[in-house]
């Protein structure tokens, strides 16, 4: 199961009491004080952690709270801090606060970590209120009360290449077939519920992760099917490859097929039909493949590719092409 987005009530732990404690020594009015300071309350981290691929675990879990901190010793000892909290997520999550709105980090990169609840200091001793006219003072403070923050947690993959297209184009197929992703594939509409990951390895040195987001639909700019939930994974990919099946089922035309999904990209984010693109006509084994591509690039003015994730026509051409359009991206973005 694939869980992209969950709210969850984060609680930093409470600082420690303060203690009243007075040393036995002779000379010293009523022992002398000796009441040591409160622990501090534990943080609430949220940390980004490559190995984990969602954020299931933390489905049914509402409250997370941090370990509270000890209260203070005699003889002028601390009290223990309370432990951390520790919260993993995969790269790429967002954190927004869930009253105000506002994103809190954007953990785009491993070990990417932020404190979303403090915990409270610890109170003070009896030795903090000495003074000239209270030597012996039986005063403490209590500990502060740790900080306390709903958060909303959204996922969005981060892929440095997005396959997209309507369902059934052959996204699950093509990933399947240049990874070793295991995507559940079927020929039936919105087989994928999510997206897919793997990684493609091109030569003995090049790689790239590639993401199969789930079948896009006329509407799904405003919803429709889903749509925020799948165009929101498509926003942190470096090229998108576009797939068009050339014969669909339900009897649609390939051309606007693709119009119509570059159409959604627009209305969703301006930037998304922007991003480099590779047009490629799947399921090449069919025979009418290759008038649809004909076809598809005249009316869109763009070189278009066939392949056939079945027989493998075509793939070696697809990766070349990713890969330079990938390097392309890359250069811009150090630029």
């Amino acid at each position: 199961m694939f869980v992209d987005q969950v709210s969850i009530v984060c609680k930093g732990g409470d600082g420690g009491a303060g203690c009243c404690s007075f040393r036995r020594e002779a000379h010293v009015p009523r022992g002398g004080p000796d009441g040591g300071d409160g622990g501090h309350g534990g943080h609430v981290i949220i940390v980004a952690d490559e190995n984990v691929g969602s954020l299931i675990h933390l489905l049914g879990i509402k409250y997370w709270n941090a370990e509270p901190g000890f209260p203070g010793l005699g003889t002028l000892k601390t009290g223990k801090g309370g432990e951390d909290l520790i919260i993993r997520v995969p790269p790429g999550t967002i954190l927004r606060d869930a009253i105000r709105g506002h994103v809190l980090r954007d953990l785009t990169e491993n070990g990417e970590e932020v404190i979303v609840a403090k915990g409270g200091e610890g109170g003070q001793g009896n030795t903090r209120f000495v003074s000239a006219t209270n030597k012996a003072p039986r005063e403490t403070g209590p500990g502060e009360t740790g900080e306390k923050r709903e958060i909303v947690l959204e996922l969005k993959v981060i892929a440095d290449v997005g396959l997209i297209g309507k369902p059934n184009a052959g996204k699950s197929t093509l990933l399947s077939r240049l990874s070793r992703a295991t995507p559940e594939i079927a020929n039936y509409p919105f087989t994928t519920k999510y997206p897919n990951l793997g990684m493609v390895r091109v030569g003995l040195e090049r790689q790239f992760v590639l993401a199969d987001i789930p079948g896009l639909i006329e509407g799904a700019h405003a919803g429709v099917g889903l749509g925020h939930e799948f165009l929101k994974h498509v926003e942190r990919t470096k090229v998108l490859v576009h797939l068009i099946e050339p014969n669909p089922d339900d009897q649609t035309d390939p051309v606007e097929n693709y119009l119509q999904i570059r159409e959604e990209l627009r209305l969703y984010d301006e930037g998304l039909a922007e991003r480099p693109e590779l047009v490629v006509i799947s399921k090449g084994e069919l025979a009418d493949a290759e008038a649809a591509a004909e076809l598809l690039q005249e009316r869109i003015g763009k070189e278009v590719l066939q392949i056939s994730a079945v027989t493998g026509k075509g793939l070696p051409i697809l990766l070349q092409k990713t890969v330079q359009m990938l390097d392309a991206a890359n250069h811009q973005d150090w630029i």
